[in-house]
């Protein structure tokens, strides 16, 4: 072979694919993209599929004595599908006459790469191109405006691979509003510690994002103490339409009748009215069903979720920051609830133009926009109006689930950019095939074998999916899965059970009477504390009736014992 050559095209050959000899085992790799010259088309980029190696002279018994003397007359041959070549206006073309046995092959360039793959972008670097050093960059307007999903079983590194998009977001000034059911996003604040090796391969650095990062908890302080500021939705003048939206499935024609008449009774009185005065007029109403009514309202109420100072939207979605809604702490059912409020806020003020172009990431995506079938949320019919419509008003949408098949497929069909990491489950790959664009047989196969931190990216503005080396993290990894071992080998004393024993409060006196251990010497406490403790622990006192008794007996009280005398 010609010096330079990795192989030579031999036996039949096509306008899509051939066959090559390989002249080293090193020469080329499953996945190398190579080069061979055409008659027509002059140089013409393809990609290896697959290598296979036989010998004839290995005979039974060499494999047996598990001696090998001679090598020389191995036989590498790999199969080859043709990409195509750029012609003067730029479109891509594949040849229209066959290849030539015993044409040669050599590694392609990095210019013929990018020209023919359209790895045109010049705004976000995601990774390098798997088995080159080639940065893959995607343009942020096709990102957003077209929406992406990012889907992988669990541990494979879609959360990580998130964060990389976010990071390259926030750098270009991009509004961010982020759902994080698991508390995972806000490891954005804190630097990424020191991989020099790592970082120069990428041709990053660490970088803090926590002078652009705000953590909300529609929980509480004490629940969630990490967060930045409290989460609260409109409390004030709440109309039937309000109310019925944040748990619809538990409201029915009644209900709503109930909750109508009180409301209306409640704007004739007054001009601001809470919860509270709602509740207050329901309970007047003279319908059995306003139990249930008020059970209901009483539910809402004792979230906290509702306030007379909510968060407005307008603080969430700013210019270079990125709000993370994290719901550690909080129910499913109210998660689905707030994800309906919040994106039809969002979207409402994006299309009257309140609020910058930006991008809405919904983490786990499955529990709140469900495929039909598996179950119902009340943020699904506004997840897919974002998904379908959400690019006219430039409010972009990124979808990350490890379960692709239960993601709503009307969402999951918009996305233009897809990043693909390992999948296993055979209904996941079939929904990755059926919905989304690009995606082959041979796309699922390579699926299943992705190492961790190894993405498919399949885009509209690249020719064929393609497998990226996604770049380390400038800031620091939060979503770590927990070391059990390590916990368990770490040193230190097993806590004792706590004994839950009741301790009452002399309210008056707020004075707490302290646990004592079981194994600890009795206490001698002073007559005072023991008259507090006699006072404290007596029976309650005796019910009062409603009402005063009568001055006389009733009639059947007379019949049966006589009047007073």
């Amino acid at each position: 072979m010609v010096r330079g050559s990795v192989g030579v095209i031999f036996g039949e050959t096509g306008t899509l694919e051939f066959k090559l000899l390989v002249s080293d085992s090193t020469a080329v790799h499953r996945g190398a993209y190579i080069k061979a010259w055409h008659e027509t088309d002059g140089w013409v980029l393809a990609q290896v599929l697959s290598i296979t190696r036989s010998s004839d002279s290995f005979t039974l018994e060499e494999a047996k004595s598990g001696q090998r003397k001679d090598k020389s007359d191995d036989r590498i041959v790999a199969e080859a599908i043709v990409i195509g070549t750029r012609d003067g206006d730029g479109m891509l073309r594949s040849p229209v006459i066959p290849f030539s046995p015993g044409d040669l092959i050599y590694v392609a360039d990095e210019g013929l790469i990018r020209s023919v793959l359209g790895l045109s972008g010049e705004d976000m670097n995601i990774g390098l191109l798997e088995g080159t050093g080639i940065k893959v960059q995607l343009s942020i307007n096709s990102l957003v405006q077209k929406h992406c999903s990012i889907l992988a079983k669990t541990g494979s590194g879609k959360s990580y691979t998130a964060a990389v998009l976010l990071e390259e977001l926030l750098d270009r000034d991009i509004p961010l509003l982020i759902i994080d059911p698991h508390s995972e996003y806000a490891s954005l604040k804190n630097e990424a510690p020191e991989d020099p090796e790592a970082f120069k391969k990428f041709g990053v650095s660490p970088k803090s994002y926590a002078d652009r990062v705000t953590v909300y908890t529609p929980a509480t302080k004490a629940i969630n103490p990490a967060a930045d500021e409290l989460f609260r939705l409109n409390g004030i003048n709440l109309t039937v339409k309000d109310l019925v939206s944040i748990f619809p499935e538990n409201f029915n024609t009644t209900h709503t009748g109930i909750l109508y008449e009180a409301i209306q009774k409640i704007r004739a009185e007054m001009e601001t009215y809470t919860l509270e005065d709602i509740i207050f007029a329901v309970s007047n109403d003279k319908s059995k069903a306003r139990w249930n009514v008020i059970s209901m309202l009483e539910g809402i109420n004792e979230t906290g979720i509702l306030s007379p100072n909510p968060t407005p939207i307008g603080a969430l979605v700013r210019k270079g920051r990125a709000a993370i809604l994290d719901f550690k702490g909080v129910p499913p059912d109210m998660q689905s609830m707030i994800v309906s409020q919040i994106c039809s806020a969002m979207f409402e003020a994006r299309k009257m133009d309140h609020i910058p172009p930006g991008m809405l990431v919904v983490e786990e995506a499955h529990n709140y926009a469900p495929e039909k079938g598996f179950s119902k949320t009340v943020s699904t019919d506004i997840l897919r109006t974002i998904a379908s419509e959400g690019r006219k008003f430039g409010l972009g949408m990124m979808v990350i689930s490890q379960r692709p098949a239960r993601v709503d497929k009307n969402v999951l069909s918009q996305c233009g950019t897809q990043i693909i990491m390992k999948v296993t489950n055979p209904n996941d790959l079939r929904a990755i095939s059926k919905g989304l664009e690009g995606v082959s047989s041979y796309v699922e196969d390579e699926l299943m074998r992705l190492p961790a931190g190894v993405a498919m990216l399949v885009s509209n503005d690249i020719e064929r999916p393609i497998l990226v080396d996604i770049r380390i993290r400038k800031s620091k990894h939060g979503g770590e899965s927990v070391n059990v071992l390590k916990a368990a080998k770490a040193k230190g004393p097993i806590p004792e059970p706590e004994v839950a024993t009741r301790v009452p409060v002399v309210k008056a006196q707020q004075t707490h009477v302290p646990l004592t251990p079981v194994s600890a010497p009795p206490v001698v406490e002073s007559p005072a504390v023991q008259e507090q403790k006699e006072q404290t622990n007596a029976p309650p006192p005796k019910r009062q009736p409603s009402r005063p008794p009568r001055s006389e007996g009733g009639k059947l009280f007379t019949r049966i014992f006589g009047g007073s005398k």
